[in-house]
């Protein structure tokens, strides 16, 4: 199922300017099966120059509901659906930004038509939507209002989605259907050669220099999605430099995550500078409020900052933890610092919260589901070692962590004695232990994805 959408905004920075117009098709790829429109009433007024552009007044949505008054109804028209739109990274921003002013991550598949035309129409003069609806013969076009714009982005996304359908036949070296790129198809012999498994990639350019390592729990997977990947110009950068690429087989996930985290530190390449600069700059921090209730926060650390009970690199990272604790542990995010507007959040709007914020659930019983996050946060003993599945059916990774430090990793065969810590130890090749490598290790944990857990 797929919800078509559109927006109309103050502007086109995410961060300062607002949605004054939200229309949504559902659709099933075929048909149209129901719409969603409404006008929203922006924080900020409308400039003169987008009122000429849109016809949308500061008088038009002057009676029009906030964002958080049809919210609601946002995320049920979506529920299950892919977002399709016409530059959705344009949009969705727009909207994710919106749903985060509210405490709430909003979060969906997305299929960009202006990518997918890209793709299935080379050649065009132009591929904004105005000029491609003109070119494609199309029958409904965009007028830079929500409702129109959503209706030409649906009648060109079902041209697209017929076409995908009718190149069925076409396969790229992961075996999905669909049409291999120029760039990629020069490392076709490459590509084929590269296993479904989990593992570290290197890229090489011609002069046989590391410039990237990355990692993933299939490999041939995501090195063709960086031949597909046009997003940036350091992307594109990237991909043009490629020459050879080379991987290593990991069978864990575990595993080629603190391989890579290694790796990139050792090797320094050129295209790795967020990783190679990753520092633990927010925390997550606890304290009681006047009614007893265990609060959490999200906070850059400083140096009179009391300790952390998790770390993270940026405060997107801690701020996605801390929406993924409020979802399986059902936390209310008036509680978590993530609804500041007073008053009920808005996951209890939604019956996700049990009423913490608005005294409909008392402390006890709500500190008692802090109290297992946070219990998820900490190493459960200082020595044990991660059993992960192997590169083969015969044998199994092992990561060792000792005295509460991560020690290095290796493999044993898959009949190993559990009775026998020092097997274990025995094949252990040693790492350094950093910040980094203890929360992936704790992530991976607290995920509970090994495939079992040994203290000694």
């Amino acid at each position: 199922m797929y919800a078509i959408f559109d927006l109309e905004t103050t502007g086109g920075n995410v961060q300062s300017d607002g949605i004054t117009e939200i229309a949504i098709i559902r659709h099933d790829g075929e048909r149209e099966l129901d719409r969603f429109h409404s006008l929203v009433q922006p924080h900020g007024r409308i400039p003169y120059r987008v009122v000429e552009i849109t016809g949308i007044s500061n008088a038009m949505v002057a009676g029009a509901p906030r964002f958080f008054e049809v919210a609601k109804q946002v995320v049920e028209f979506t529920e299950g659906c892919t977002l399709v739109a016409h530059n959705v990274r344009f949009d969705y921003g727009f909207l994710r930004k919106e749903f985060k002013s509210l405490g709430y991550e909003f979060k969906r598949d997305v299929l960009c038509t202006l990518e997918l035309s890209r793709s299935l129409f080379p050649g065009q003069e132009s591929y904004a939507l105005g000029r491609l609806a003109e070119s494609l013969g199309l029958e409904n076009r965009p007028k830079h209002r929500a409702m129109e714009d959503a209706a030409a982005t649906s009648e060109l996304f079902k041209m697209l989605f017929q076409i995908k359908n009718r190149e069925s036949e076409l396969s790229d070296p992961t075996g999905n259907k669909s049409r291999l790129n120029p760039i990629a198809a020069q490392h076709k012999e490459q590509l084929d050669a590269l296993p479904s498994t989990p593992g570290v990639y290197y890229f090489f350019n011609a002069w046989r220099q590391l410039i990237y390592i990355g990692k993933s729990v299939n490999i041939r997977s995501r090195v063709l999605s960086h031949f597909n990947n046009n997003s940036t110009s350091r992307a594109l950068d990237m991909k043009q430099a490629i020459d050879h690429i080379r991987y290593v087989e990991t069978g864990s996930e575990l595993v080629a995550l603190l391989k890579e985290s290694e790796e990139i530190k050792r090797h320094k390449p050129k295209y790795n500078r967020a990783q190679r600069r990753a520092r633990f700059h927010f925390g997550l921090f606890t304290f009681r409020d006047s009614f007893g209730f265990q609060c959490l926060r999200m906070e850059r650390i400083k140096r009179n900052s009391p300790n952390p009970v998790a770390l993270f690199s940026s405060a997107r990272e801690a701020r996605s933890y801390l929406e993924r604790s409020i979802e399986v542990h059902g936390l209310c995010q008036q509680k978590t610092g993530l609804h500041r507007l007073g008053g009920s959040c808005f996951h209890y709007a939604i019956k996700k919260c049990l009423g913490a914020c608005c005294g409909e659930e008392s402390s006890e019983s709500y500190n008692k589901r802090v109290d297992v996050m946070l219990e998820r946060l900490q190493y459960q003993q200082p020595n044990f070692f991660v059993i992960d599945k192997g590169r083969t059916e015969d044998e199994v990774s092992v990561v060792m962590v000792q005295n509460g430090k991560y020690a290095g990793f290796g493999y044993v065969d898959s009949d190993f004695q559990e009775s026998s810590p020092a097997a274990l130890k025995a094949c252990i090749q040693p790492f350094m232990d950093t910040k980094d490598v203890r929360q992936i290790i704790h992530l991976y944990l607290r995920q509970g994805k090994p495939m079992k857990v040994l203290p000694f």
